[in-house]
């Protein structure tokens, strides 16, 4: 009697599946073909369960029984409430990051892709930067909390291989923006924040107040873009060790230069200035991504000026009233 092997087909939980990066990967499943026959993807918010206590984690995981997990969850926040709370920001992702990873391993799900950030790499180091750097040193000051917290990650997906031969590996992206992030003044990231503050500027006949001196530069990589990666490191991605996703060094631009894109893409005519009594935050993370190209030689990015313009686009039609 002969046996066949059964192919199921992946159940995947995305955590944190309502933010930036989430949607954009549900955009990539449900409206680009990204979802194969028979797949399931269950995209988690914090209302279905606050991922810091470890109860609720696991009661997640038992009612859907995921096969895969893409582990976006964190809090996360802004340049000012990271130098505020490095404390809250370290502990809360430390739970997070062991709940989600720990739980995966003892119900047995067959691989794990978590996102990290660009920030968890040494504030004192040559670039590019590139994936075995991580550990090089500690990273900015602004974030520490954060940042360790995330590289742990790192961490744990090693000793998950080392010690049970598990397939939980992690991306890097640079600095993401597009539809659905979080476009508050106060604790979004930069590009989005500037987005914000531009239309509001615009509305109410304003300068634009540029927090620092316009001068740190950073890759930026369109939501959309980031979440058809993460998609692929799922399904063909096979190392443990990280891999950046992100745009060439050549893409990287000066906030002012980011902050003038903006400008034109909402029709903004007035002043921009920039307040140097605030801080920069880290002058350049300048990443490589050698890696990914050495993977995925053809993929091409949205040109910065159209994922800018339609992320203006986006907000303006989509977030103007719940604006901060």
């Amino acid at each position: 009697m002969g046996s066949e092997i059964k192919v199921v087909p992946m159940r995947v939980l995305v955590t944190g599946g309502s933010g930036l990066v989430g949607k954009a990967i549900e955009h990539v499943v449900q409206e680009e073909g990204g979802k194969l026959e028979g797949e399931e993807w269950i995209f988690l918010s914090s209302k279905d369960a606050d991922l810091v206590d470890v109860g609720q984690t696991r009661a997640v995981f038992e009612k859907y029984r995921p096969t895969h997990v893409i582990h976006l969850a964190a809090k996360v926040g802004g340049l000012y409430l990271h130098m505020k709370e490095n404390l809250h920001f370290l502990r809360d992702n430390i739970k997070i990051n062991d709940n989600v990873l720990q739980t995966a391993h003892e119900m047995g799900v067959t691989k794990m892709v978590s996102c990290l950030s660009s920030c968890i790499f040494p504030d004192k180091t040559t670039y590019p930067i590139d994936e075995t750097m991580i550990h090089n040193g500690p990273p900015h000051d602004s974030n520490f909390g954060y940042s360790h917290a995330k590289r742990l990650i790192d961490v744990q997906n090693r000793a998950y291989y080392q010690q049970y031969g598990h397939r939980y590996t992690a991306v890097i992206p640079t600095n993401v923006f597009g539809p659905y992030d979080n476009f508050s003044i106060e604790n979004g990231h930069v590009l989005s924040a500037l987005v914000n503050k531009t239309h509001t500027a615009k509305k109410e006949g304003s300068p634009v107040n540029v927090c620092g001196s316009g001068a740190p530069r950073r890759q930026f990589i369109y939501s959309l873009d980031l979440g058809s990666l993460i998609v692929w490191v799922l399904r063909e991605y096979e190392e443990i060790d990280p891999i950046i996703l992100s745009v060439g060094e050549e893409e990287e631009i000066s906030i002012k230069e980011a902050e003038d894109l903006i400008a034109k893409a909402l029709d903004f005519t007035g002043k921009i200035q920039f307040d140097t009594t605030m801080s920069d935050g880290q002058m350049k993370k300048t990443v490589s991504n050698a890696k990914l190209r050495r993977y995925r030689p053809n993929f091409t990015f949205t040109p910065l000026n159209e994922a800018i313009k339609m992320t203006c686009d986006w907000f303006v039609a989509n977030y103007d009233i719940a604006r901060t």
